[in-house]
């Protein structure tokens, strides 16, 4: 279902993505991850219904809803936690619309450690991922899911998190790095939350959130990566 190479670097340069394959002998680069740049975040959008209402689920049917509009998928990633019926359990705004509000509830999960987050964009084109206590208004933002824990907050890996942890799955999350790029990643093999967490604090990302685990998908033809299957709610992704 997968292709890898390593130390090799595509450039997309219609969409402004950048797809690195990363090599263990390059400098804050791990060969258990494989990242995909986004320089233009006006490209990026999140997805949950077709236009009949009916729940996606899965990056292939995503994949055919954005072609029957004359459209081609180039990337795609599953987007945040979900209930049992693949609603958004959390903050999802669609174009403008929030489909599903803000939650600050308490409970069990990673979504629930303290402080999860929102991933979003605002409607002049500015990506920023913040801890969810720290979202005072909705307003001016284009798209957004909410999911968690954070992973890296201003520079820092998140205080639960534990080097050397047994918790082992695949997983999958979004950082913001300078010059208000994205940085979308996945693990090739189950990795710790402190791992994955100090990938994107190496890589730069002063702010990371985590998407989610053993359901984590990632599309990127360009590169031999294109796994279309799975049970997902909200996705991100880039067509053209």
């Amino acid at each position: 279902m997968m292709r890898y190479l390593t130390g090799i670097l595509f450039f997309i340069s219609a969409l402004g993505i950048a797809v690195v394959f990363l090599s263990s002998s390059q400098k804050h680069e791990d060969e258990r991850f494989i990242a995909v740049t986004i320089s233009d975040v006006s490209k990026v959008e999140l997805y949950w219904k077709d236009d009949t209402g009916e729940i996606l689920r899965s990056i292939g049917r995503l994949r055919s809803f954005v072609g029957s509009k004359g459209k081609r998928l180039k990337f795609a990633m599953n987007a945040g936690m979900f209930t049992q019926d693949n609603a958004p359990l959390g903050l999802f705004i669609e174009r403008n619309n929030i489909v599903a509000p803000l939650n600050k509830a308490t409970g069990n999960g990673n979504f629930y450690l303290q402080p999860n987050g929102v991933f979003y964009i605002t409607t002049s084109n500015k990506a920023f991922i913040r801890k969810t206590m720290d979202i005072a208004t909705i307003e001016k933002i284009a798209w957004a899911t909410q999911s968690g824990p954070m992973l890296v907050i201003d520079g820092a890996i998140h205080s639960a998190f534990r080097k050397g942890s047994a918790n082992l799955y695949i997983r999958n999350g979004v950082g913001v790095l300078p010059g208000n790029c994205l940085l979308f990643a996945i693990s090739k093999q189950p990795v710790n939350l402190y791992d994955f967490a100090e990938y994107f604090r190496k890589s730069g990302c002063r702010n990371a959130l985590y998407l989610d685990g053993f359901v984590s998908r990632m599309y990127a033809p360009s590169t031999g990566i294109e796994q279309v299957d799975g049970n997902v709610g909200v996705m991100i992704g880039i067509a053209e």
